[in-house]
């Protein structure tokens, strides 16, 4: 973002000037995160959910490589490997701890910075590379989360990677021999370990560099804002340090001292029970289900009970469960409203909160065994999730009447200046 009153990065220490000459490192951290970045003077708390989900996902990668070290992809040794870490390795435990309690931490922040995004429009123009490029994030993260699961090797890892990767044997004539390939055989086994350990390995460094891009594509057009009225003058900015810096630095507080409860109070309150016993091919669990974070999307998928005349009912239930993610890629152009903030938008605002609902029970139901009356109100819940994209987002963008919005960002943050506006007596 280029405005005319940031402030230049200006070298004065002769060594500071060569580096900034031959490498200039210190000039694109000034204007990346520095005085060199003005930001919108009223972002609120839920512009902390970016930055808190860059922190998440450097205690992922330190932790999982230090993890890396002490863990062997073998199907003979890999739950031993997992019990050697928690028992034999200095701090392994705390390790462990950290990196399956923050994956979970990863996905609470960025379901929060996603729906905060469909609250105050983010995805609209000229934001919607830095929209399309995070939803390509979370698809990342929802394949490493999924393959990072496997690699206890415990009952739940191996009966969820067959349930999750025989759904690609539903589709029509490439299903089974896509299955086996990314197996590598006809079961979970030995193979299939290998391959999702390195991967698990490979895609945070992937994510890495899409989040790279991500914060590039922001820097273009700049944050959004609460009221979605673009920048006009230098009033409506202030730099992003020091002030969201310190900003940051609460929610960064708040977010360490509840991540921390989490690891060291409950750590295995979000795990399954049957992932602490060694992976058994000959005992299937009585209820199969992954982490949470997936039970909004298994919920949908399972909600699919009959055939569709030619369609197989498992055929449609994977289709669905991708799409409930990838409809979020034309989210831009299927809300067509001039005002980005639904704080403005009376109508959608309902909407949304019944869209939040909606998640929030696909997510209960997704996590119930399949049975009655949960897959009934999946069934629900998964047709209002898609009216609501494909229906109920373009009708409203199209229908409401949205209410008056402030005239620039000081106006909303500060107030008309009705002063400023009486003509002067003669």
């Amino acid at each position: 973002m280029s405005f005319p009153w940031a402030k230049e990065y200006t070298p004065s220490h002769p060594a500071m000037v060569w580096l900034d000459e031959k490498l200039p490192l210190p000039r694109f951290v000034y204007n990346a995160i520095g005085a060199g970045y003005p930001v919108p003077r009223n972002l609120n708390y839920f512009w902390n959910f970016g930055v808190l989900a860059g922190f998440c996902l450097v205690i992922q990668l330190v932790t999982g490589i230090v993890l890396a070290m002490h863990y062997a992809a073998n199907t003979g040794v890999a739950f031993d490997s997992t019990e050697h870490i928690m028992r034999d390795v200095n701090w392994g435990w705390l390790l462990r701890y950290m990196h399956a309690n923050g994956a979970s931490a990863f996905f609470v922040v960025v379901y929060a910075h996603i729906f905060r995004g469909f609250y105050f429009g983010s995805y609209k123009a000229p934001r919607e590379m830095i929209w399309l490029l995070g939803v390509l994030i979370f698809l990342l993260m929802m394949a490493t989360a999924f393959m990072g699961y496997v690699l206890p090797w415990g009952q739940m890892s191996f009966w969820g990677a067959k349930v999750i990767t025989g759904l690609f044997g539903a589709i029509p004539v490439v299903g089974e021999p896509l299955q086996i390939w990314l197996l590598g055989g006809f079961a979970p086994d030995q193979a299939a370990l290998n391959r999702f350990f390195s991967l698990h390995f490979l895609l945070p460094f992937v994510i890495l560099g899409v989040v790279i891009l991500h914060i590039w594509a922001l820097h273009i057009p700049g944050s959004s804002n609460p009221t979605g009225v673009e920048v006009k003058t230098e009033s409506d900015t202030v730099p992003f340090h020091p002030y969201y810096t310190a900003k940051d630095g609460v929610g960064l507080a708040v977010f360490l001292f509840l991540y921390f409860a989490m690891v060291f109070f409950a750590p295995n309150a979000l795990g399954h029970p049957d992932n602490y016993i060694p992976a058994n091919p000959m005992s299937t669990p009585a209820h199969i289900v992954p982490e949470w974070y997936f039970w909004p999307f298994y919920a949908i998928l399972r909600a699919f009970t009959a055939d569709f005349f030619i369609i197989p009912a498992k055929l449609m239930g994977v289709l669905a469960m991708f799409s409930a993610i990838l409809v979020w890629f034309l989210l831009p152009w299927l809300d067509k409203s001039p005002v980005r903030s639904g704080t403005y938008r009376p109508t959608f605002k309902k909407f949304y909160w019944l869209l939040v609902i909606d998640v929030l029970v696909l997510g209960y139901c997704g996590g119930a065994p399949a049975a009655e009356p949960y897959v009934m109100i999946s069934q629900i819940a998964a047709m209002y999730y898609f009216l609501h994209f494909f229906v109920v987002i373009p009708v409203v963008s199209a229908i409401e009447k949205p209410l008056p919005l402030p005239f620039s960002i000081t106006e909303a943050v500060l107030g008309k200046d009705e002063a400023a506006t009486v003509a002067p007596a003669e």
